[in-house]
C-alpha cells in the first residue's frame, strides 16, 4: 500500500510560495542547538521574528479561522508547511500550543480577540500548568486554590514540570522572563466542597503577573523545566475559560491533543536516520543481530509516522476520535524506549557519551536521545494512563468515556 501523500498543482505552487518565503526570511545562520537549553538569547529572538512574521501570513497556526489571527487554510497547506519548515532546520522556540483547542471551544468571543488572537500570531507563547506535586497522572487530585473576590480570581499554589528551556534566561537565577512565559494555562480548585471533576476552573494567567514565582528544575532531561509558585496572584474573572467549576471539562479538550487525538504528520526521526547512517558507515549493520534490531527500529518509527497520519486526517476531515489518540500516545512512548535500546545496543557504550566527549558518536546527539527517550514515557500522561484510556474508550474497562471535545468536533462559540 502506497502511504504517500499527492498533491495537486494548486498545493505545490503554495509549496513553492512557502519555500520562497522561507528562503528570504529566515537567517542562514539559524542552527539548531543539540539540546534546546542550549539556544542563545540572540538566536532566539532571531526565531521570534520568524515566527511572528509567519503570524501575520496565517502561517504560523495555519488551520485557524482568520478573524482570529490563523490562516483559514486547509490541513494540506499545514502539512506542506511542516515539511518545508523541517527543511530549513529552524531551531525551535518553546511554545505549548495546548490552550489554543480549549480556547477555540470553550473561550467567549471576548476571549478568542484578547487571549487567543495574539497566540495565533506568535506574539505570546504557552506554558502548561498542570501537574502538582500530589497530582499527576491523577490530575483531578490537584491543591491549587482560586478564590473568587468581586471581580477577579486569586490564584494560590505551585505547579512542577513546567515548560522547556528553549530559550534565554538569567545565568545566575536560570529565571526566564515574561516574554519566554507568556500565557500559563492552568487548572485550580474553585469550589473545595464539590466533588472531585466538578470543582475546579481552568485559568489564563499572564506570565508577568504580581504574585508569580519561578525556579528551574534540573533534571535528566537536560532541559529545565521549571517549578511555578503562585502567590495570591490576582487576574480578572474574564481569564477564567469556561465556567467557574467546568474546568476539567475544558482540560480534557486539552488532553485531547496533547493525547494525540489531533495526529500530526511525524516525520521519520532524525536521530534514527543519522544513527542507521553510522552503523553502516562504521559497518555495524554486518552483524546479523544489530541488522534485525536496527529494521525492528525504524519499523517502530515508520509505524508511529502512520498512526500520526492517520490521527491528523480523522481529526482533520472532523470524525469523532475515540482510543486512536491514545493509541498513537502509547506506541510513540514505548516505541522511543525501544529505539533508544537499539542504538545503545548497536554503538556500545559510546551511545552514552555527551557532546563534550571528543569521542561522541554524532556529536552527542545519542546521549541526548537516551536521555530524552526515557523521559518521554511520562509528559501528558505515562503509558500506564493512554492504556487505561484507550479500555474505556473501548468499553472493555470498569467505566466507559467517549473523546472531549475539539475544534475539529465541536461548533466554537
Amino acid at each position: 500500500m502506497d502511504f504517500k501523500r499527492r498533491y495537486t498543482p494548486e498545493q505545490e505552487e503554495f509549496r513553492n510560495e512557502v519555500r520562497t518565503w522561507l528562503a528570504e526570511n529566515v537567517p542562514t545562520d539559524l542552527k539548531r542547538p543539540l539540546e534546546s537549553s542550549h539556544l542563545d538569547p540572540e538566536t532566539w529572538d532571531k526565531v521570534q521574528v520568524v515566527r511572528r512574521a509567519m503570524g501575520v501570513k496565517g502561517w504560523l497556526h495555519p488551520t485557524y479561522p482568520t478573524q482570529y489571527g490563523g490562516g483559514g487554510l486547509s490541513s494540506d497547506h499545514e502539512v506542506i508547511l511542516q515539511e518545508e519548515l523541517e527543511k530549513v532546520d529552524m531551531p525551535k522556540v518553546y511554545d505549548n500550543t495546548l490552550d489554543l483547542p480549549a480556547l477555540m471551544v470553550w473561550g467567549t468571543e471576548e476571549q478568542k480577540q484578547e487571549i487567543l488572537r495574539p497566540r495565533l500570531l506568535g506574539e505570546t507563547a504557552g506554558w502548561q500548568l498542570f501537574t502538582e506535586s500530589s497530582a499527576g497522572s491523577d490530575l483531578a487530585s490537584l491543591q491549587m486554590q482560586a478564590v473568587r473576590d468581586g471581580d477577579d480570581w486569586i490564584l494560590t499554589g505551585q505547579k512542577v514540570f513546567v515548560g522547556g528551556d528553549a530559550g534565554y534566561a538569567d545565568e545566575s537565577t536560570k529565571v526566564p522572563d515574561s516574554n519566554q512565559m507568556g500565557e500559563l494555562f492552568t487548572l485550580a480548585v474553585t469550589d473545595p466542597d464539590a466533588p472531585r471533576h466538578r470543582n475546579m476552573g481552568y485559568f489564563m494567567v499572564p506570565g508577568g503577573a504580581e504574585g508569580i514565582t519561578v525556579r528551574t528544575q534540573d533534571l535528566l532531561v537536560g532541559q529545565g523545566k521549571r517549578q511555578i509558585f503562585m502567590d495570591g496572584v490576582r487576574i480578572p474573572a474574564t481569564r477564567l475559560i469556561g465556567g467557574e467549576t467546568q474546568g476539567w471539562q475544558v482540560a480534557q479538550t486539552t488532553l485531547e491533543i496533547e493525547h494525540g487525538g489531533g495526529g500530526d504528520v511525524v516525520p521519520r526521526s532524525r536521530t534514527l536516520e543519522k544513527f542507521l547512517k553510522y552503523a553502516q558507515e562504521k559497518g555495524l549493520h554486518k552483524d546479523s543481530h544489530n541488522q534485525q534490531a536496527m529494521m525492528q527500529a525504524y519499523i517502530d518509527n515508520e509505524v508511529l509516522r502512520l498512526l500520526g497520519m492517520r490521527n491528523f486526517w480523522m481529526y482533520s476531515s472532523g470524525q469523532e476520535m475515540t482510543w486512536h489518540g491514545s493509541q498513537q500516545s502509547a506506541w510513540r512512548r514505548e516505541s522511543g524506549i525501544r529505539i533508544g535500546d537499539v542504538i545503545r545496543e548497536v554503538a556500545g557504550l559510546k551511545a552514552l557519551l555527551d557532546f563534550e566527549d571528543p569521542g561522541a558518536p554524532l556529536a552527542g546527539e545519542m546521549e541526548v536521545h537516551q536521555r530524552e527517550s526515557l523521559t518521554a514515557a511520562h509528559p501528558g500522561g505515562t503509558i500506564e494512563v493512554q492504556k487505561v484510556i484507550v479500555a474505556r474508550r473501548l468499553g472493555i474497562s470498569r467505566t466507559r468515556e467517549r473523546a472531549a471535545p475539539t475544534p475539529s468536533t465541536a461548533k466554537s462559540k
